[in-house]
């Protein structure tokens, strides 16, 4: 074989190899949620490209590329070993070493970096277009049965622990996806806010969604219909938990449409307690996910959250644990003010059963970590006692004045801009 033929046949053989790179980095790095997009787009100008081929790959990766990987070292080996022998025999030996270093460098630069740049760049259009490359590979029946026994008996001699699971991505990993989405205007802030907010939820309890038992308005079971009218009025509740010996003894949750159904029917005297429906109870640990899948399942929008000594908590209802995934949803029945308001000079002024975790995501995440969930609860356990108004402490180079309390509860509470100590 002449030398120029052999220099030929080594660029095929290399370049080659550069396709095969690129087709196995393309694959490995593309997410299965973005090729079943991909797949059923009709977005791509090429329609003959057959989509499934992409899918079919994804399944088992090391199945689906072992053949792809087989072919791939064996075009390399060719390529150095016809380049050695070309040369070695028309110009010697010592050549032959020159020649496979310079192959190594040109190799590395044109055959490795560039086509993995590629494909890390344009990573969804690559593995479409070389998706049945690979899998044309894999039905050629010689090199899949070897390529697929060596790697049977590989995955044989591996650890257990390493053999089972499906890669997957972590909480980290997606709100990072959503951050360079949002930072290439591929989604824009309304959608970041909501990815984030899902995520959260996930590992949000109810306690911390709950409205506290201090705020929950009950009507004792004694009351008359027309008096449990007034309660459901007052408070524009369209449904009312029932008491019986008081808030721990909740004995139903009354609904406002039985209410005036019974005032249409003339019972206004009629006890409230026989109209109630029975109570659903929730642990104040229990994941709001998972309760608000319930809630759906079993149709119902309120149940009464116990604490471990089985007494009332609070209450929590769909419209709560739906705010905490889309914010906050106000009607025009709705008064109450504000959890936080911003103060000239960057300070706020919040109440005292804001979330801990809001409030810290506002100052950067200054906060300490504590068996806290509100304003209320971090101010209660810096002071030690009730504070009086007037009082506050030191957190995080901010000062938390007490400016309202209301019998033992912290109401409102000035936080002191950078640097205002006042």
């Amino acid at each position: 074989m002449s030398l120029v033929l052999g220099v030929v046949l080594v660029v095929l053989l290399m370049a080659a190899s550069g396709v095969l790179v690129a087709a196995e980095t393309s694959l490995l790095h593309i997410r299965r949620a973005q090729a079943e997009v991909l797949a059923d787009s009709g977005t791509e100008a090429d329609d003959s490209v057959d989509r499934s081929d992409l899918l079919d790959l994804l399944d088992d990766r090391v199945r689906g590329l072992g053949p792809l990987l087989f072919v791939l070292m064996a075009l390399r080996l060719s390529a150095a070993g016809l380049l050695a022998i070309v040369v070695a025999d028309r110009v010697g030996a010592s050549w032959a070493a020159v020649a496979l270093a310079g192959l190594l460098v040109v190799g590395f630069a044109l055959v490795d970096v560039l086509p993995r740049t590629m494909a890390l760049r344009t990573t969804d259009r690559l593995a479409l277009r070389l998706a049945p490359l690979a899998r044309a590979l894999g039905r050629v029946g010689p090199l899949r049965w070897i390529a697929l026994g060596l790697v049977d008996l590989l995955d044989r001699l591996l650890p257990r622990r390493l053999r089972t699971g499906a890669p997957s991505m972590s909480e980290e990993e997606l709100l990072a996806v959503a951050d360079r989405a949002l930072a290439s205007a591929s989604i824009d802030a309304e959608e970041h806010e909501l990815i984030e907010s899902v995520i959260a939820f996930g590992d949000t309890l109810v306690r911390e969604v709950m409205v506290p038992r201090p705020d929950m308005e009950c009507a004792a079971a004694d009351l008359t219909v027309a008096e449990a009218i007034a309660v459901a009025a007052r408070n524009g509740h369209s449904r009312v938990p029932v008491s019986g010996d008081g808030v721990d003894d909740i004995v139903g949750v009354v609904h406002a449409k039985d209410l005036m159904k019974a005032h249409l029917d003339g019972r206004d005297t009629e006890p409230v307690g026989s109209l109630a429906r029975p109570p659903r109870f929730v642990p104040e640990t229990k994941q709001a996910d998972d309760l608000l899948r319930e809630m759906q399942a079993d149709r119902y929008h309120l149940a009464i959250v116990v604490d471990e000594y089985g007494g009332t908590a609070g209450l929590v209802t769909m419209e709560d644990l739906l705010e905490e995934v889309v914010g906050e949803i106000v009607d025009e029945f709705d008064t109450e003010e504000p959890l936080v308001q911003p103060l000239a000079g960057g300070g706020l002024r919040v109440h005292g059963r804001m979330p801990i975790d809001e409030l810290d995501e506002m100052l950067g995440g200054t906060l300490p970590d504590g068996d806290w969930d509100t304003v209320g609860g971090l101010i209660f356990d810096a002071l030690g006692h009730v504070p009086e108004v007037g009082e506050g402490v030191e957190v995080a180079g901010r000062r938390f004045g007490v400016e309202q309390v209301v019998g033992r509860r912290i109401t409102r509470v000035r936080i002191s801009g950078p640097g205002d100590t006042e």
